[in-house]
């Protein structure tokens, strides 16, 4: 029984260690001569003209979070409409209950005007 502990331990000491060592390696090992010219903002090779910060609306933020959850929500259902013939009943409904979920989220995000261009 503290055999199976002794795979735990090594797996959460072989977990945590991977990416910490991967994190800081580079940062030990790699050259550092730093210089104006290097810490000038890059922008496609263009040279940067007053302020480099633009502030965008939030509005692009909200199209790209409902775009993901309809994204998710394909992905989701993708599968269950492939086997939809072989679910039982209670899979379907449960499927349902999902689009209606999602769907209630569309009509809040429409009458919120989320979704209107401005």
């Amino acid at each position: 029984m503290q055999a199976y502990w002794v795979y735990i331990g090594i797996f959460l000491i072989v977990a945590l260690g991977f990416p910490t060592i991967a994190v800081t390696l580079p940062a030990l090992i790699s050259p550092r001569k730093p210089n104006r010219r290097k810490q000038e903002v890059y922008e496609c090779g263009i040279e940067t003209k007053g302020n480099v910060r633009v502030q965008f609306k939030t509005q692009y933020y909200i199209y790209a979070l409902l775009f993901l959850v309809f994204d998710i929500e394909t992905i989701f259902l993708f599968p269950w409409a492939v086997s939809l013939g072989k679910l039982p009943l209670f899979a379907v409904i449960e499927g349902v209950i999902f689009i209606v979920i999602l769907l209630a989220g569309l009509v809040y995000a429409l009458r919120e005007g989320a979704l209107a261009w401005s």
